[in-house]
């Protein structure tokens, strides 16, 4: 299927398997519960879809022009993505709330104010997504809201998180090196076993209560240059 458009598409609980689909148009589609295994997105753009509880496995949604698939206005809630080639993909003002992605390719991936939450009462908010073993360098997720959620065992090498509210976070196992981490907020984050080298504390909104191990202590020290030496004794 290629180049053409799919306005109002009602596939709810549909399972697609091998599928290929070239520069499709989805407008408005009602994809909820909806199954893809094995299937390719060659430079499609999800605009205004319902795409609650659908579920991604061994999907490439990548394009062949150096742009990525793009989920516009969308309704992604509870969806997975499971070993995906999402590269350069585009998520824009999207809800995503707890969203799963687990051992998928984000490499220069655009997260443009997308809400991780959903509001429980008036005065309380849920905050929920799992990136787990993700390849997300560059990735864009500067001002995300992501409190509590999970990054664990993800690269976010030179990735953009300037702004993010990453408190409770766990970036445990995460490679952040050269990471932009200017202004987050990672208070109370898991940080054990992740490369830290260059992360500089002096730079972040607030690391109260941040966890780490014994030696990142030293590499934490040095970023912010202060020399640590060890007695003697």
């Amino acid at each position: 299927m290629i180049d053409d458009r799919w306005p109002e598409l009602d596939g709810q609980g549909a399972s697609f398997a091998d599928c290929v689909f070239e520069r499709i148009q989805f407008s408005n589609p009602g994809l909820n519960d909806a199954r893809f295994a094995n299937c390719r997105f060659v430079s499609c753009r999800f605009s205004h879809a319902e795409l609650a509880d659908v579920r991604f496995e061994d999907c490439s949604l990548t394009g062949e022009d150096g742009k990525g698939c793009s989920f516009a206005f969308s309704n992604l809630q509870r969806a997975a993505f499971i070993a995906c080639d999402l590269r350069l993909a585009v998520f824009d003002r999207t809800e995503l709330f707890s969203v799963e992605m687990r051992d998928c390719n984000l490499t220069g991936a655009k997260f443009t104010k997308v809400d991780f939450s959903r509001a429980l009462s008036r005065k309380k908010i849920e905050t929920r997504a799992n990136f787990h073993a993700c390849k997300m360098d560059f990735v864009d997720l500067s001002e995300a809201k992501l409190p509590a959620c999970t990054l664990a065992g993800s690269r976010l090498r030179e990735a953009d998180l300037s702004g993010a509210d990453l408190t409770d976070a766990d970036l445990s196992d995460c490679d952040l090196f050269q990471a932009i981490l200017n202004g987050a907020k990672l208070s109370g984050a898991e940080l054990a076993g992740a490369e830290v080298s260059g992360l500089n504390l002096t730079t972040l909104a607030d690391f109260a209560g941040l966890r780490i191990s014994d030696d990142q202590m030293f590499r934490l020290l040095d970023a912010m240059g202060v020399s640590v030496r060890v007695r003697q004794r």
